[in-house]
């Protein structure tokens, strides 16, 4: 008896290529989205930075002038869109100049292009200074001044709208927007 003789699969390597090729091909999709992903969560890390080291400067800034740290309190978020001047050394040294120069910091004017256009801080940021509490240097009650010091800036991406005011409603969805904040308060060391 003559046995019969068996033929290898014809084209069965290059199915087993092709559904390589094509898992291959996914996997790098899902990399570049990976790679987007964390590409947005570096700049929005960095932003946080930046605010955080915003909100340390006009916190020092207050304290450094505590006597009239109710002067410090904004009716508007400084940053993008006020009206402080571009070259705060005409202002007398004080809070208005404080607030001209946390001003240009918000804008970004610690970092410039080539063309001369602020690059150093958060997109859109503004910042506010609110008080929270009057100073009541009144003998037996003593109570000291208690400021909140926000920053905000634009997300690239929706989460949870903050609960600050300071630039509310300035961003599209509030969702867009993210802010930070710090409380201090200003002791009355002479209070009875």
């Amino acid at each position: 008896m003559r046995r019969a003789r068996t033929l290898p699969s014809a084209g069965l390597s290059l199915v087993e290529v092709l559904v390589t090729v094509v898992i291959l091909a996914f996997g790098l999709l899902g990399i570049a989205a990976l790679q987007a992903k964390v590409q947005v969560g570096s700049i929005e890390a960095y932003q946080r930075a930046q605010a955080v080291v915003l909100v340390d400067d006009m916190r020092a800034r207050i304290l450094g002038n505590s006597a009239h740290a109710a002067d410090y309190v904004t009716a508007a978020a400084l940053g993008k869109n006020d009206d402080q001047p571009t070259d705060c050394t005409t202002l007398a040294i004080g809070s208005a100049r404080d607030q001209c120069e946390w001003s240009q910091e918000l804008k970004g004017a610690a970092e410039q292009t080539g063309a001369g256009a602020a690059t150093g801080a958060m997109i859109d940021a503004r910042g506010c200074v609110e008080q929270l509490q009057a100073p009541d240097p009144t003998a037996g009650v003593c109570k000291p001044g208690i400021y909140r010091v926000s920053v905000a800036w634009q997300g690239l991406h929706p989460t949870k709208a903050s609960g600050l005011a300071c630039g509310a409603n300035q961003y599209g969805p509030d969702a867009n927007r993210r802010a930070i904040a710090v409380q201090l308060a200003i002791g009355l060391p002479s209070c009875t």
